[in-house]
């Protein structure tokens, strides 16, 4: 059995869908996280009916409801070895899942784009027990084509692309830019504020500075510029699910060619 990590985002819902359409032996889950936005229910419930299957919300068995408990109880923001919040809301749950259901392919949403070409090759080093499949790079997918064949697919995108974020992760994510939490401070205020607390009481911060680190308190309002992701003209008429893995898509993944000659 292959499961699709369905995140909420428009590249995992493209990639689910795709690989529905390549495998018959698909199962989909998603890790419920308390700070998700709530248009995400509604975005789960659209894709349900467009794949014409459920979606198992699954969520972290101790008492860790979001990242904000996470920080508070474990004392840890992030660091080298990444955000603590990841390994106890994402990584441990999907490790528990692995044990009970023994999947033999884990499907994930990485796009066709030379930044996550990279993170698909070491996703694939790092975790070669899962056997992942990676339904958009096969398929020459990017992003901007994932928010379009969402679209043509008469399904809204989440809310949270339309507030200019990049990505539909949890509200106030530790791995954020200053771009990032400067739109949150405009979007969310009582979580930006709830963060900057949160720094000063741990003596850490999420986000660095090129001389250093530098306090959310402390970031200037005016830096970083995020904009809404939206598909150009045309698009909506050129993407279609017919791409066709050609070799050099193969070679990469396989560590045969430089992801520079994609």
């Amino acid at each position: 059995m292959k499961v699709c990590w369905w995140s909420a985002g428009a590249t995992s819902a493209v990639a689910t869908k795709l690989a529905l359409e390549m495998y018959s032996d698909v199962i989909i889950f998603y890790i419920g996280i308390e700070s998700a936005h709530s248009d995400n229910v509604r975005f789960l419930n659209d894709c349900q009916k467009w794949y014409g299957q459920e979606i198992n919300i699954i969520k972290n068995k101790k008492d860790f409801k979001d990242q904000f408990e996470v920080i508070e109880k474990t004392r840890y923001i992030n660091g080298p070895s990444g955000a603590r919040c990841t390994l106890e809301l994402k990584k441990k749950v999907r490790r528990d899942l692995q044990k009970e259901y023994n999947f033999t392919n884990h499907i994930m949403g990485f796009e066709y784009e030379k930044k996550e070409i990279n993170r698909a090759i070491r996703f694939k080093e790092q975790h070669p027990e899962t056997n992942p499949l990676f339904p958009l790079i096969e398929n020459k997918i990017t992003g901007e084509e994932a928010h379009a064949i969402i679209i043509g697919a008469g399904i809204e995108i989440p809310e949270m692309y339309k507030l200019g974020f990049q990505n539909n992760n949890c509200i106030g994510c530790v791995k954020g830019g200053k771009g990032y939490w400067n739109n949150i401070r405009i979007h969310f205020p009582e979580t930006f504020n709830r963060m900057a607390r949160l720094e000063r009481e741990i003596g850490h911060t999420c986000i660095k500075d090129d001389e250093g680190k530098i306090y959310l308190d402390e970031l200037n309002p005016d830096e970083g510029v995020l904009n809404p992701i939206v598909p150009s003209c045309g698009m909506f008429c050129q993407v279609e699910f017919a791409h066709l893995m050609d070799n050099r898509v193969e070679k990469i993944m396989n560590g045969q060619l430089s992801v520079n000659d994609v």
